[in-house]
């Protein structure tokens, strides 16, 4: 993919300043910023949601584990020598 360069930006620049004009320009910045930093906050909410999901199922299946193991343990008698 070829680089657009300093020509390129230039000319891009000056196409929006034609179809937008100069005071439009910073309104049209502040809105694309907005949405970039909504669509960031976005992806992070839904990855961290993910992972608290992974967590979670991982606990449960430790705790499943230990329960399953623990009522497969017989009861030791106690000592009465000890009393």
């Amino acid at each position: 993919m070829p680089n657009i360069g300093a020509p390129g930006y230039i000319l891009l620049i000056i196409l929006a300043l034609l179809l937008f004009g100069p005071n439009k320009l910073p309104e049209l910045g502040r809105a694309v910023g907005r949405t970039f930093r909504e669509f960031k906050n976005g992806a992070r909410d839904i990855l961290s949601e993910d992972e608290r999901t992974e967590r979670k199922e991982s606990q449960d299946s430790v705790v499943q584990a230990s329960q399953t193991t623990s009522s497969e343990v017989q009861p030791q008698p106690e000592d009465k020598r000890l009393s």
